[in-house]
């Protein structure tokens, strides 16, 4: 029997109930077991981190830049291993949990130099003999609540912020993937992060994430998550009074026009909607083809999917890894039913492939004659399914483009500055991407997205301080 990974609570490793951490590429495998924490335990972790919050807050520079510095190095050290376990706790193909690892790696690194950037400003009163000083510092107690589609990096663009700017943490991941939500508090832990300023409780969100929503002594809320989950966070935060920041869904699109590149849309295309086994908030799934392209295009873009290599995450030569789990595997599959009923006509995939051990492995599925009125095209599927809409210009493929309730990212591929630098203007969405797939972002760049996707401010980068600080503003008369 494996060994049990406790909740860290005010510096001691705490037990619980034990949950199996399951491999979705073979249902088989128990990757590791995990304490479940309770109401109390969530309590004792929120009573920790407001105790510890006054020492941290005022804790010297280097001393935050050592911890943060010194796991980013560890990170760095250990990604083949911590890539593994991503993989085979979430799914993602073993490239791409190495490539999310040396993410989280360069977001510690990046934050530990921003302890050595703290700044501020001193400016003239128009008062005679006042001088005023606008500074920032920390906000309390931080709730942060992550989803299981990023299991190492999300946790590490909220955490190493808050932390740096001096606040205290009560950490809950994602119940499908504690292992590697469980390495990183380790590693901070380890390396000399004092006692009550982070804390992990690790269970289930009408458990724990409730009891943190519950109590006024959590000063903020960071949560990534499901559009329904997100509103009920703003909900419990406004009765309180705290901060709030919110990452949910997206239903993307990608406009492909007719001078744009075959090939860069067709990689750009297959990457934005399948890779990650299309479980990304900024995957491309609603495809929008203007008419001169689109035969050719659809052709080609079904050859490209037609060879695509499913199977174990791990496995040499594996493009697409299984589902998370099957309830998520449930929920592709009812879409894909869904789609058909509608009206849309599948053309590749879309069945489940056997291989040589149990685990959710789907086809990547692509619909044409879709509309953007058909519910695969509204609702987020988070999975590998795509629709393509055909359109009859750039005008129409805007307008469909923006009519939606999310705005996280959205994408063109053109080969016309024109039209590029129109769409970069008028998409509605937090990130355009222009030749490029919607889901790739950079760790020193501010994430997030407008309307129904995103609320508060933006994460990752400088602009994290937004959130993570609050601006106090000091008057003083000489003499």
């Amino acid at each position: 029997m494996s060994e049990l990974h406790k909740n860290l609570i005010n510096g001691e490793w705490i037990g619980g109930e034990a949950v199996e951490n399951i491999n979705p590429s073979n249902t088989n495998e128990v990757i590791g077991l995990y304490a479940r924490a309770t109401a109390e335990d969530t309590r004792a972790a929120i009573a920790a981190a407001k105790a510890a919050f006054p020492s941290w807050s005022r804790s010297g520079l280097l001393e935050r830049w050592g911890i943060l510095s010194k796991t980013a190095h560890e990170i760095f050290a250990r990604k083949e291993e911590l890539g593994n376990l991503l993989s085979r706790e979430e799914g993602k193909t073993l490239a791409e949990g190495i490539g999310e690892v040396t993410r989280a790696g360069q977001i510690f690194e990046f934050f530990a130099g921003e302890a050595l950037r703290l700044s501020g400003e001193t400016v003239p009163s128009v008062r005679p003999g006042v001088g005023v000083e606008i500074t920032r510092e920390g906000v309390g107690v931080v709730g942060i609540i992550t989803p299981w589609n990023f299991p190492i990096a999300i946790p590490a663009w909220k955490i190493a912020p808050a932390l740096v700017y001096g606040n205290t943490v009560v950490f809950k991941p994602a119940d499908l993937v504690p292992g590697c939500a469980w390495a990183i508090v380790e590693m901070l832990h380890r390396h000399g992060l004092p006692k009550g300023v982070l804390n992990l409780v690790m269970g289930k969100g009408s458990v724990v994430g409730q009891t943190m929503l519950d109590s006024p002594d959590v000063d903020a809320v960071s949560f990534t998550g499901s559009t329904g989950t997100g509103r009920r966070v703003a909900e419990a935060s406004v009765k309180v009074m705290r901060k709030f920041q919110l990452e949910m869904g997206g239903k993307n699109p990608t406009v492909v026009l007719d001078d744009a590149d075959m090939k860069v849309a067709v990689e750009s295309v297959t990457q934005s909607a399948f890779f990650s086994t299309g479980q990304r908030c900024t995957a491309s799934s609603r495809i929008i083809v203007t008419q001169g392209i689109h035969d050719a295009f659809v052709e080609a873009l079904s050859e490209r999917i037609r060879h695509l290599k499913v199977g174990d995450a791990i496995a040499h030569g594996t493009e697409i890894g299984p589902v998370v789990d099957a309830a998520q595997l449930k929920q592709d599959v009812d879409y894909i039913e869904i789609g058909k009923n509608e009206g849309a006509r599948l053309v590749v995939g879309g069945d489940l492939v056997h291989h040589d051990t149990p685990g959710y492995f789907l086809r990547p599925a692509l619909f044409v004659e879709a509309t953007n009125d058909m519910r695969i095209s509204r609702e987020e599927i988070f999975g590998p399914v795509a629709s393509v809409i055909r359109v009859k210009d750039y005008e129409e493929a805007l307008a469909t483009a923006n009519d939606t309730e999310f705005g996280l990212s959205s994408g063109i591929v053109t080969t016309s500055l024109k039209y590029a630098t129109h769409y970069k203007r008028n998409a509605q969405a937090g990130m355009v991407m222009v030749n490029v797939p919607t889901a790739g972002v950079d760790f020193h760049v501010p994430f997030g997205g407008t309307k129904g996707s995103s609320y508060g401010p933006k994460e990752q980068g400088r602009y994290a301080q937004e959130f993570f600080t609050q601006v106090k503003i000091a008057y003083t008369a000489a003499g």
